[in-house]
């Protein structure tokens, strides 16, 4: 008589983990749809830009290639005019990995640095625009005079003063980190000085009253009234002055590079392989200028020059 077992039906999925998956796929769905098509592009990109240089270079001396030979060849060649994806990939690998950390090879070395400068900036920028901004509100006269400065600084284009401040830091003494931390900290206190003017007056007028009425000073309205009120403007500003703070780092190092080099003695150096050229290219034509020399030209120049001396002895004897 054959037995026979129940099979235990298979459970259902719960609504909520459904809903939850279609949720999350709703949100990451498009970005990865968006990303699947910038990454074919590059691709395809990469393959029209590098075709030439292997056509030129690799397929002309064999008959017979195809386009799965070009593609193969495009996306693998040493020095491409635009790198596949795969091929940027393995070399941020290796450059992180590949190296210590405290070799000028590894990216982490570079970031470091710039990261330094950049939250160096930030902090020294967010302590100045918070002064900047309690100084305004408190004054009516630094809010007509001191506040419009503020606004017009931001019109100079921080690519040309960026050389400027290097320089006349770099003549101080002060090398390194700290003059980007400058051009730094220039791009984001802007922001925190207008959030947190806008939030330290933000308080109601009747809470003012309220603080006046218990005969609060002005540093007990400061720090019980307006301070609480201008933290949502302090993060928002925050928010964008770190993302400006690190664009000023970059164009910080444009002139001086990543590293920590004193730019004057990159100067000094440049101007020293600058001198060894000129003296090289010059040796070779003085060699030949003597070399060419006529012997009866030399004795003529001697001769003279011998004249010109007595002569100036028998003025001297008079």
């Amino acid at each position: 008589m054959a037995s026979t077992e129940a099979v235990a039906p298979r459970a259902p999925i719960a609504p909520g983990a459904a809903s939850s998956i279609d949720a999350a796929w709703a949100r990451i769905g498009p970005v990865l749809a968006v990303l699947a098509i910038l990454i074919a592009l590059w691709y395809a990109a990469a393959v029209g830009l590098n075709a030439a240089q292997v056509i030129e270079r690799t397929l002309s001396s064999q008959p017979g290639w195809g386009f799965a030979d070009l593609v193969k060849l495009t996306l693998s060649m040493d020095r491409p005019v635009l790198p596949a994806p795969h091929q940027i990939a393995l070399d941020l690998f290796d450059s992180v990995f590949g190296w210590p950390p405290d070799s000028p090879r590894n990216l982490l070395f570079h970031a470091a640095v710039t990261s330094s400068a950049t939250l160096l900036g930030f902090v020294m920028g967010t302590a100045l625009g918070a002064l900047l901004a309690v100084a305004i509100v408190h004054s009516r006269t630094l809010e007509r005079s001191l506040f419009p400065w503020v606004i017009a600084s931001q019109t100079v284009p921080v690519l040309a003063i960026a050389p400027i401040v290097i320089v006349i830091l770099g003549s101080l003494g002060l090398t390194g980190v700290f003059p980007k931390a400058i051009i730094s900290m220039y791009l984001c206190f802007f922001p925190v000085t207008v959030g947190m003017v806008k939030g330290l007056r933000s308080p109601d007028p009747l809470q003012l009253d309220l603080m006046r009425t218990y005969s609060a000073s002005p540093a007990q309205v400061l720090w019980k009234l307006r301070n609480p009120a201008s933290v949502p403007f302090l993060f928002a500003s925050l928010k964008v002055a770190i993302g400006i703070s690190l664009v000023g780092a970059i164009v910080g190092e444009l002139p001086t590079g990543g590293q920590i080099v004193d730019p004057f003695k990159r100067i000094a150096i440049f101007a020293h392989k600058e001198r060894s050229l000129e003296h090289a290219s010059a040796e070779p034509q003085r060699v030949r200028g003597l070399r060419h020399r006529r012997p009866g030209a030399a004795r003529g120049r001697d001769a003279r020059g011998a004249a010109q001396r007595a002569y100036a002895r028998g003025l001297g004897a008079y």
